[in-house]
């Protein structure tokens, strides 16, 4: 596991360190690529995180949601004492058994689900997985199913 500090810089509303030429070659090495975000684990002020390096505006950056800073008791202006290694778990979300079964029961939606990029996979599983009520789950997968196939927009897209 590689280590380094960094303070805590915030670009818009989101908090992050950089991460150094050293530690990014290595996580490029481990992961075999250097491009897209990488996936890696490790201890921010010793407290354990799963997370992804991206580049944003040509800045490799490891951004620290709320959970994190919180639990390593850290926020904007400190410093952080990062240890990060390349993370190979694969990071699958589980699909809503409703949202399954209804995308099984209709060919062009799934279709369509299916082409669309994995992060836009990813947000329509996330939303609909931190729906609490049935009725909310069940009036969104309609709207969902009607976005797929062409009907209307959703959660701002068209």
């Amino acid at each position: 596991m590689t280590s380094f500090s960094s303070l805590i810089l915030k670009i818009g509303i989101n908090p992050y360190v950089k991460v150094p030429s050293k530690v990014l070659n290595e996580l490029f090495f481990q992961a075999g690529k250097s491009k897209g975000p990488i996936p890696v684990k490790g201890k921010l002020n010793g407290k354990p995180f799963i997370q992804h390096v991206v580049k944003y505006k040509g800045v490799w950056r490891l951004y620290l949601n709320t959970p994190m800073r919180k639990a390593a008791g850290i926020d904007v202006g400190d410093m952080a004492y990062v240890e990060i290694d390349f993370d190979n778990t694969p990071r699958i979300i589980p699909i809503h058994s409703k949202l399954a079964d209804t995308l099984s029961k209709n060919k062009k939606a799934k279709e369509t689900f299916e082409k669309l990029a994995p992060y836009r996979q990813k947000e329509i599983i996330r939303y609909v997985n931190s729906l609490k009520t049935e009725e909310s789950v069940n009036r969104n997968i309609i709207k969902i199913m009607e976005h797929l196939t062409g009907k209307q927009s959703f959660a701002g897209r068209t």
